[in-house]
């Protein structure tokens, strides 16, 4: 992976050396002279590493390649970032101390110089080096057939329909099979094993089962909890029983103050009286089970537990009313079918001989894969953009090659084992780090993809070369093209898509995150630390090893005393530092928490997130000396603090104060000196000294929680790029009307706007600031609002609608219906005034409507939906609706519904929609039903929502 640390430095030093010409005089001539020498290096790097594996040689000079690219960006940026901040000293006082360093900066000046030096005096050996190894020169990194930048971004734009479907093959006999068991009345199962190795497909399989329609109507409560290697029994427990009884945020409080020995026996009960559906996904030991039984029924209940994993001794029956179900692997036909699907299909480019050609190399090349899905998956995601013969026989020589070398290791996952390495090595040199760059996410668990995107920006690994500003492409746009490359190569799995079909959340397989991790440590990409019990000299020793550590997640556990140590001298290098486990963490004591972060000198990604267990937690003041950060999050942390000194920032792209909203907060007014913020979160509730500052944001696309009352709407007109916009209306505003005609072409430019009216008199003003913004495509409205803007049907691209607790009146239905794009509409708590008792659809209403929700309406008696309404919708979900006793009888009529989630309502309602009650056949041709418990009384707002 030197070729993309190279490039990512490359591409830093020679931003850098354009944009701050001006604060490297007295080093240019070293700064070029290093920039002209990894340019010669780039050429060499692509074949050395490809050899590392084959020759120790290479690999130990590629290691010191890497930590020379590193060291250089390091030097270069803290030199200009140090002359920067001394010119921007003004004043008599600052003037006569300038006279007084002349000559320390002079001496600065020639230390930093010669550093530089002497690096690219390194860097030149180093290439010598390779070349005595003889490593070839390639200057073509598209070398190997591939289509233009182009071709690859207008692919990457189209949705990936295989995503969902290609998981599937093979299962169809085995859900049939294991749905029988599962939903039979007689000699029932209380525990179901599915067994099998590692990439057969066993999460998939119960994935299948949890979401079957039998299921979901024979099941009342339904809980999926990912076990994984590193769990702890109460968390899994306080999980399961969230979910079964959808917990309300009162009941979620009393579960957190439970014993361990009270949530074992509440769960016991649950599961005893109710008819319950557990998944526990990914069980490791018999050790695991036997820690986690305490809390399930040892007598014959309705409840199943569910469990999945990959060793025998736990499949094993564990009860006389158990059963076992082992997965195989898929046959031949089935092996090509999955294959094909991912590959091949769809081409329309594809020809009959070169169909059967292409599947003669892949049917040699499934043999190496036994049978294993994911090993299957892998494969065709590395052949998928491979169009030529000469490409597919390329990757079957390597097939053979990668397979021959991993003979003698572990058998059983052999064939996996080498086919994932292959699709590594198949990646191109910069989505390398980007994939590796996942293996900081836990064991099991979902990364939001806006997050992510914003840390693959904040370290570089981004390159702005890859920006089309002629398509006003952001350097965020660029990287979800990368994620969306990774999942077409099927290294990273698509977890929940938005309506309009964007990838919200990702994941990636045990055995994919296994060997990014590998791959992450082998590459000292990155390094895992599960306590700071752990031997902080056998980190060391391996940096030395390996190449210095540049990238730290810290896994806390009850027995960690504090989050970093001060003395660890790894410290110094690390870019990018993660904490995980601080929600349930509580340290020993609160004074100085966060000081030692001051030794982590060029950290540029930093987030401590969930840090509640303590009354609260001072950033410090030397927060400020953290210069290169690009990338800051303290959200969900009990934080009061924000020292001045966070405006020496001035590199920060990402800030996230959305702390715990019931701390009272005092914003300094120096986030105007933060010029290169891309994002700013601030804090629900905060406070400032006049006004905070934000004309000079001028590369800001997101500001979520704009307050009237602490900022200058004004402000927002300079914010040219800003694309998604949360405001608070805090009382009456002054002059807004001529302040939005100041500020129209840039509110035009918005594409997410979210307006909270927290007073009545601040209704006019939420209307004002709507119809300002006619380019939106999401709105969310919160708060009382009478009345939609009249032109709200002219927004051309509104697709998305949130109403939440608005009070309309009930004649503004009207306008909803006639909204010609709405794709997703949101009703939540009292979307409509308190006297509003029917809720009405009429026939040709909502033409474009696909997702409906309904939520917390704890007023409406009746619902009519008229035959030829919603005739696109797909997806409706109809929770906490206390008063609605029957369903619409036009449900029938929305023949395109696929899937129906209904929860939370009367127990009379609930009644009605069994298979032998009344209103069933309204809703018998949804192909997916998600029936939960009743909920009889009536929920607030909060209550409603947490219960979700």
């Amino acid at each position: 992976m030197a070729e993309a640390v190279v490039s990512v430095v490359l591409e830093s030093v020679r931003d850098f050396a354009i944009q701050e010409a001006k604060f490297l005089s007295g080093v240019s001539r070293q700064v070029e002279a290093a920039q002209t020498e990894l340019e010669f290096m780039q050429g060499f790097l692509k074949d050395a590493d490809a050899r590392q594996g084959q020759d120790t040689r290479v690999q130990i000079c590629v290691a010191k390649i890497r930590d020379a690219a590193y060291d250089l960006e390091d030097i270069i940026e803290t030199y200009g970032l140090k002359v920067d901040s001394k010119k921007k000293k003004r004043g008599l006082k600052n003037v006569l101390k300038r006279f007084a360093c002349i000559f320390k900066e002079g001496v600065d000046v020639h230390r930093i110089g010669a550093e530089i030096e002497n690096i690219t005096t390194k860097i030149s050996a180093l290439r010598s080096n390779l070349q005595s190894y003889n490593i070839k020169e390639i200057r073509d990194r598209d070398s190997g057939g591939g289509e233009s930048s182009l071709q690859l971004h207008e692919r990457l734009r189209r949705s990936y329909s295989h995503v969902v479907e290609r998981d599937v093959v093979g299962l169809e006999s085995n859900v049939e099979e294991l749905v029988m068991h599962l939903v039979k009345d007689e000699n029932r199962h209380q525990v179901v094993s599915i067994w099998g190795m590692g990439g057969l497909g066993k999460t998939t399989l119960a994935r299948q089962l949890y979401h079957h329609k039998k299921v979901r109507q024979h099941f009342h409560s339904f809980a999926w909890v990912c076990v994984s290697q590193r769990f702890q029994v109460r968390n899994v427990w306080e999980g399961i029983l969230i979910e079964l009884i959808s917990a309300t945020k009162e009941q979620k409080q009393e579960i957190k103050d439970m014993t361990d020995d009270e949530i074992a026996k509440k769960l016991f009960l649950v599961l005893q009286e109710m008819r319950c559906l557990v998944i526990l996904d990914d069980i490791w030991r018999i050790e695991t089970w036997n820690l986690l039984k305490a809390a399930f029924p040892n007598v014959e209940t309705e409840s199943t537990i569910l469990l999945t994993t990959r060793n025998q001794a736990v499949a094993l029956p564990l009860n006389r009313n158990a059963f076992l179900h082992e997965l195989q692997a898929l046959n031949e036909k089935k092996s090509w079918e999955l294959f094909e699907k991912i590959a091949i299909s769809g081409r329309a480019d594809i020809d009959l001989g070169m169909y059967t050609k292409k599947k003669d190399l892949g049917m040699k090349m499934l043999q190496h894969c036994k049978g294993l899905p994911l090993a299957i998956i892998v494969l065709a995601g590395v052949l998928v953009r491979k169009n030529s013969i000469r490409e597919w026989v390329r990757v079957y020589e390597n097939v053979r090659e990668y397979i021959n070398r991993g003979i003698g290791h572990e058998e059983e996952y052999e064939g996996v084992s080498q086919v994932l390495a292959l699709s590594y090595d198949d990646l191109p040199y910069y989505l390398k780090p980007c994939f590796l760059y996942l293996s900081h996410y836990p064991e099991d668990s979902d990364f939001f993809v806006s997050e992510l995107t914003k840390l693959w920006v904040a370290e570089g690994l981004i390159f702005s070369r890859q920006q089309r500003h002629s398509l006003g492409e952001t350097m965020e746009d660029i990287a979800r093209d990368c994620l969306s490359e990774l999942v077409e190569r099927c290294l990273v799995q698509v977890g929940t898509s938005g309506s309009t079909g964007t990838i919200k959340d990702c994941r990636i397989h045990d055995l994919v995150r296994d060997m990014c991790l590998l791959r992450a440590k082998e590459e000292s990409f990155l390094h895992i630390k599960y306590s700071l019990q752990e031997n902080t000299s056998s980190m060391a020793a391996e940096a030395t090893q390996l190449g210095k550590i540049r990238r730290l997640a810290i896994y806390l556990d009850k027995n960690t005393d504090m989050l970093v140590s001060s003395r660890d001298e790894t410290n110094g290098h690390i870019r990018s530092l993660f904490f995980f486990g601080l929600r349930e963490w509580i340290p020993k004591s609160e004074k100085g928490l966060l000081s030692p972060l001051k030794d982590f000198k060029v950290l540029r990604v930093l987030k401590v997130e969930g840090l509640r267990a303590i009354r609260r937690v001072e950033l410090p003041s030397e927060i400020g000396n953290m210069v290169h950060l690009r990338f800051l999050s303290v959200r969900r942390s009990k934080i009061k603090t924000f020292p001045p000194s966070l405006g020496n920032l001035v590199c920060l792209q990402t800030l996230d104060f959305r702390v715990s909203s019931y701390i009272d907060k005092v914003i300094p007014n120096v986030i105007k000196k933060m010029k290169q913020l891309r994002h700013l979160y601030l804090p629900w509730n905060y406070r400032a000294k006049g006004k905070l500052e934000l004309s000079t944001l001028g590369h800001l696309q997101t500001l979520h929680n704009l307050s009237s009352e602490y900022c200058d709407l004004k402000d927002v007109g300079r914010l040219t790029n800003l694309r998604k916009l949360k405001i608070r209306v805090l009382g009456s505003l002054q002059n807004l009307e001529e302040i939005l005609n100041s500020t129209g072409s840039t509110l035009n430019r918005i594409r997410s706007l979210i307006v909270k009216n927290n007073t009545n008199s601040g209704e006019e003003q939420a209307i004002q600031i709507v119809s300002s913004c006619r380019g939106i495509y999401k709105l969310t409205l919160d708060g009382p609002i009478a009345e939609l803007p009249k032109e709200l049907h002219d927004y051309p691209n509104l697709t998305k609608l949130v109403l939440w607790s608005c009070g309309l009146k009930e004649d503004q239905m009207g306008i909803l219906e006639k909204l010609p794009n709405l794709t997703n509409l949101k009703l939540f708590e009292k979307p409509f005034e308190e006297n509003t008792k029917i809720l009405v659809f009429s026939k040709g209403g909502f033409p474009s409507l696909q997702f409906l929700d309904v939520c917390g309406l704890n007023r409406i008696t009746e619902w009519r939906v008229d035959e030829g309404a919603m005739p696109r919708l797909c997806r409706l979900e109809i929770e906490y609706c206390p008063e609605l006793t029957t369903l619409p009888d036009g449900l029938r009529y929305l023949t395109n519904l696929r899937e129906l989630t209904i929860r939370g309502m009367s127990r009379e309602l609930h009644r009605r929609i069994e298979e032998d009650g009344e209103d069933f056949y309204k809703i018998q041709h949804v192909p997916s039903l998600v029936i939960g418990e009743p909920f009889p009384q009536i929920l607030t707002t909060t209550d409603a929502m947490m219960a979700r």
